[in-house]
């Protein structure tokens, strides 16, 4: 009798690190291949990245109009924006240094608020999208079927993935951090009642242009990352339909973790020293 079949628990937990560096493994390895492939997924497939660029942006079937990333994220940025407006009027205000809302809006939009909302709409929307697409093509035997027809399957269905949502996420950033900004200003200003002159002057000596460009490298950053963790469970999907949901649920929470660790990181590395800001009259 096996060490196996006397004490199963046991065995199991020991193996469970042993596992886990496997599944370790095999993440890194997929990310390789699809970051190697995408350059030639994109010369080869030039038709199906340009269908997932719109599809990104815009989405696709009934989702065209009020499903997009470019809708969500806009939505998402709007309100966060509007939050922050609200909270740092008022709690700003408590200490009678109400003007400096624009200073708020300046900094925290371009550092954390945009680069993160950004991050989830993504996951939220093409993300969770291309791991049901990819599940339902494994577990309907689309993707083995490709490899019969000599068509590279990682490059073909990820590499395009990838090139599509590199293309796409600089202006659908660009669109969320301007909505943040437009929110903030709207609610502070018409809404609250502060100057405008006010508000535009410490929000346009605040801003700082280094502090953009940072921000939309950690945006590519999000993107590149949560698009690898969502083809990757939609490639190794397995169970059926359920499974294809699990892998759609695992990835989420995934990706969620990695938008706040890639933000952590950031900030670390970019912010973590002196901060790059001075607060002085």
């Amino acid at each position: 009798m096996t060490i196996a079949a006397r004490y199963p628990k046991q065995v199991r937990r020991a193996q469970r690190p042993i596992k886990g560096l496997g599944r370790i493994g095999d993440h890194t390895l997929f990310y390789l291949k699809a970051l190697v492939r995408a350059p030639a997924a994109a010369v080869r497939y030039p038709r199906e990245t340009i269908r997932l660029i719109a599809e990104i942006s815009m989405g696709s079937g009934a989702l065209a109009v009020f499903g997009g990333t470019v809708v969500i994220v806009g939505f998402l940025t709007l309100a966060t924006g509007g939050t922050l407006a609200v909270q740092g009027y008022s709690s700003l205000g408590n200490i009678g240094i109400e003007a400096l809302t624009g200073f708020l809006s300046a900094f925290i939009n371009v550092r954390i608020s945009a680069p993160v909302v950004a991050g989830i709409g993504l996951a939220a929307t093409f993300g969770a999208g291309a791991t049901a697409q990819l599940g339902a093509m494994r577990i309907n035997e689309e993707i083995d079927a490709l490899e019969s027809l000599a068509i590279e399957p990682i490059a073909y269905l990820v590499g395009t993935r990838i090139v599509a949502g590199m293309v796409a996420i600089t202006p659908l950033y660009a669109l969320a951090v301007i909505a943040s900004f437009l929110a903030s200003r709207f609610t502070t200003v018409f809404l609250l009642g502060q100057s405008a002159g006010l508000y535009d002057h410490y929000f346009s000596t605040f801003l700082n242009p280094l502090d953009l460009v940072w921000s939309f490298a950690q945006a590519l950053c999000m993107a590149i990352t949560i698009l690898l963790i969502h083809t990757y469970f939609g490639f190794f999907a397995s169970g059926g339909p359920s499974g294809v949901g699990i892998a759609v649920g695992n990835a989420v929470r995934t990706s969620l973790i990695a938008v706040v660790s890639v933000t952590l990181l950031v900030s670390l590395s970019v912010y973590g020293a002196n901060g790059n800001f001075n607060l002085s009259g």
